[in-house]
């Protein structure tokens, strides 16, 4: 089995004269990315690997959860900023079979297209939520019956769970 983590950064600033790619996160983010770190620990998906966008709000997100997770291995993935669905899947379907657990950090709404588009089995509830918001700090916990991650394909996974910040402490909420 495999089990993908599907994580989209936490909120971000806005600060004039700053490009887009290097947007640090706001306060709220700060807050939030630590404690979604914890909650993905206490719940017991701890990936083996990190996929991360090199975006500056996505690699601090990163860098504010990866010790709560067991600090697993890192790779930055310039290929994951802004990227549509089947970018993000075509990372994801490279990474290696030594990794059971993958976690994925990115941005919308190619993250939420593919979290939408991967989950074809789960509660129906949770999915039509996910379909609608895939939130900054939220994240999708998608498993598949795949010996590889080349073989993981659009409606095969099996949606184990869908968080969001505000699930976890409504002070996250925004």
């Amino acid at each position: 089995m495999r089990r993908l983590i599907l994580l989209r950064h936490a909120k971000s600033d806005r600060p004039p004269g700053v490009a887009d790619r290097e947007r640090p996160l706001n306060p709220r983010g700060r807050r939030a990315a630590p404690a979604v770190g914890a909650h993905l620990a206490q719940a017991g998906f701890r990936p083996d690997l990190a996929l991360v966008s090199t975006a500056a709000r996505t690699r601090e997100t990163w860098e504010a959860m990866a010790a709560a997770l067991g600090a697993p291995e890192t790779r930055w993935q310039p290929e994951i900023y802004e990227a549509p669905a089947d970018r993000i899947l075509g990372v994801i379907r490279a990474a290696p079979d030594t990794a059971d657990t993958v976690i994925v950090v990115g941005h919308n709404p190619g993250l939420g297209d593919l979290a939408a588009g991967l989950a074809g089995a789960g509660p129906r509830a949770v999915r039509a939520r996910l379909a609608l918001e895939f939130p900054t700090a939220a994240y999708a916990v998608i498993a598949f019956d795949a010996a590889h991650w080349a073989a993981i394909a659009p409606g095969q996974g099996r949606l184990e769970r869908f968080v969001r910040p505000r699930d976890i402490d409504p002070d996250l909420a925004g």
